[in-house]
């Protein structure tokens, strides 16, 4: 009788498959490890309230605001009861503004007059704010398309107007205040011109009711304005167009009175484009 003779596969031991498996999982957390990016030193870690307060002012001074920013930033967030942290907050207020995040520095300030309302920098904390969102015309712009900045958006200058008043009442002997008042003449211009150009987009459209309304508003809420001559020929005009001959008249007479070299009522409106407009054209 012959012996069969079977083969069998190798087979591992326990401890075999357990290194195996040890390998694979040190593998695996190496590939893991490979992918995290280890945390980013921060070489200020260490620094006192006052080194970081002043190298922020250094790199303000410098104009290299993001890092100023975030020297105040730091100020505010590792010593948020010391004696830096309302400069701070102040600083990194200018900052971004200087920086085009005109949002993030309105933000900041207002969350500086909510914490700090008796801080003795309050008056130029209402200066900034006026200044954030006061935004003069390009000259070079405006020089080629012709529009004045009556034609734009005037909620921010509303805006600037009013924390520009608020700092003129509050803090008149401040040493912002003679600036503030020269931009206040600027804004109040501007702002009647924005109700004379609705008032002459009206009048262009023949709703003259309109037209009428606006204008009215630049006699009533605006003193002593270059704007009040077109606006009371604008509604001289539209009572003239609703047949409203008295009422004409009377906007003419005042018109006269307080504007007697006035050439509109001769000459009408000059075209509001310049040259280099294609507008004018049409």
């Amino acid at each position: 009788m012959s012996r069969t003779t079977f083969s069998f596969l190798p087979t591992c031991s326990v401890s075999t498959l357990a290194g195996r498996l040890l390998i694979a999982l040190a593998a695996l957390l190496l590939i893991a490890g490979c992918g995290t990016k280890p945390p980013e030193y921060d070489p200020t870690a260490n620094w006192t309230a006052e080194r970081l307060f002043q190298d922020g002012k250094t790199e303000m001074n410098a104009a290299n605001w993001r890092v100023a920013k975030e020297r105040f930033a730091a100020v505010e967030a590792r010593f948020p009861f010391g004696v830096y942290a309302q400069q701070s907050q102040i600083n990194l207020a200018y900052c971004q503004w200087k920086d085009k995040e005109p949002e993030l520095a309105l933000a900041t300030l207002n969350r500086f007059q909510q914490q700090y309302p008796g801080n003795p920098s309050s008056d130029y904390v209402l200066y900034l704010k006026g200044l954030v969102n006061f935004t003069p015309p390009s000259a070079v712009f405006s020089g080629l398309t012709g529009q004045n900045p009556g034609e734009r958006d005037v909620r921010a200058l509303r805006q600037s107007y009013a924390a520009f008043t608020e700092l003129v009442d509050r803090f008149p002997e401040s040493r912002y205040t003679p600036d503030a008042r020269k931009r206040l003449s600027w804004l109040v211009n501007t702002m009647a011109e924005n109700e004379m150009t609705i008032a002459r987009f009206y009048y262009d459209r023949y709703a003259y009711v309109a037209a009428i309304n606006r204008a009215q508003s630049v006699i009533t809420d605006f003193q002593s304005v270059p704007a009040a001559e077109p606006a009371l020929y604008i509604m001289m005009m539209s009572y003239e167009k609703l047949g409203m001959t008295d009422l004409r008249n009377d906007a003419e007479r005042v018109l006269l009175q307080n504007f007697p070299n006035t050439t509109l009522i001769s000459n009408g409106f000059p075209n509001k484009y310049s040259a280099w407009n294609p507008l004018r054209l049409f």
